[in-house]
């Protein structure tokens, strides 16, 4: 007689038995999603819209509008050469000093920036009117339209519109901005404060792994494990768990950190060197941005650094602004607007 082969007995009793019925492949959830990459400030050219009938900016404007809040020397160099040039205004042009100084604004962080001829009833011109660029439009019979949204856009005629633009060699349409080249060291910057904040946010640790080999773990405990993991996505939530297996191993549940950034931080190098290139994409003294000397030689002498910059810097887009609003021929009743082109520190104070 044969005798029939029988399987082997599970061993450890009655809690090898529960492991055997209980055991299932082995399975893993992820903590965290992957961030998405921006990417601002992306030259895309001129494009036609012709469901909207104007011309698309080649850079997204909205981008270099928050850019110029979130990027720390970059929107602080951005205000300072304003200052500069608002510094030399002597009037024209039916502008005030806070009219002047938003096209100031505007030509520095979009590149260009559209002055509106206000009429009156006869058609005479009263004043000049600065149009927002974040929304200004540009299409090919040269009309200007300020989009609106929801409502209707404002449609201006050509030659209604004074236009003041840096010059983009690869289109003629609108300006860039000239930093348009310390985008990206600007948003690493600011990416680099931001994975900080949420580093010391979440317990000043990356994350854990939750590791487990209790055979007594049945799928619900797993289940809702997984439920209560998935549910605490985001900055700090990792607090505090209470486990309960009965007559589980006191190993089979591990947390196990994932890494310290603190073992090789570049924090402070990213945040310089992109402080850096920031200053260089607006050709602008560190002596004169704050900067803190890293060795005993110091910055320089800044008065001298404020006079070249003024001479290299801020007197050309004096010089752009002037020929570029003084250009149209129905504004002379207005008077022509004029900026000190000279470097004279007391004669500027003094306006």
């Amino acid at each position: 007689m044969k005798k029939t082969k029988r399987p082997p007995k599970a061993r450890g009793g009655k809690l090898g038995q529960r492991a055997m019925r209980h055991r299932s492949p082995g399975s893993f959830i992820e903590f965290g999603d992957p961030e998405p990459v921006a990417a601002w400030g992306s030259y895309n050219g001129v494009l036609w819209s012709g469901y909207d009938g104007y011309y698309l900016p080649p850079i997204e404007r909205m981008d270099l509008a928050v850019l110029a809040n979130i990027a720390p020397y970059h929107g602080a160099v951005l205000r300072a050469r304003v200052n500069m040039v608002m510094a030399g205004f002597q009037g024209g042009g039916g502008l005030t000093h806070s009219d002047m100084a938003a096209a100031v604004t505007n030509l520095l962080i979009f590149g260009d920036v559209g002055l509106l001829k206000v009429r009156n009833r006869l058609g005479h011109i009263n004043r000049l009117h600065v149009l927002p660029s974040l929304y200004l439009r540009r299409t090919a019979d040269r009309k200007t339209i300020i989009v609106q949204g929801g409502i209707n856009d404002l449609t201006y005629a050509g030659g209604e519109v004074i236009f003041v633009a840096q010059y983009d060699p690869q289109q003629q349409v609108y300006g860039v901005p000239d930093y348009l080249h310390g985008m990206e060291s600007a948003m690493l910057n600011v990416d680099a404060t931001r994975f900080r904040r949420r580093y010391y946010k979440n317990g000043a640790h990356l994350g854990y792994i939750l590791y487990s080999t209790d055979p007594d773990m049945d799928p619900k405990l797993e289940a809702l494990f997984r439920k209560k993991i998935e549910a605490s996505k985001g900055a700090g939530n990792f607090k505090s768990m209470f486990i309960n297996i009965p007559g589980g191993d006191k190993e089979g549940v591990k947390v196990i950190p994932i890494g310290d950034s603190g073992t090789k931080d570049e924090f402070l190098n990213i945040k310089n060197v992109s402080a850096q290139d920031q200053l260089t994409a607006h050709r602008f003294p560190p002596g004169l941005a704050g900067i803190i000397p890293s060795n005993a030689g110091g910055l320089g002498d800044p008065l001298k650094a404020r006079e070249a910059y003024y001479r290299d810097e801020v007197i050309p887009l004096r010089r752009l602004i002037m020929e570029g609003v003084n250009a149209a021929p129905d504004i002379g009743g207005l008077g022509r607007v004029t900026f000190s082109l000279t470097f004279d520190d007391d004669a500027q104070i003094a306006q």
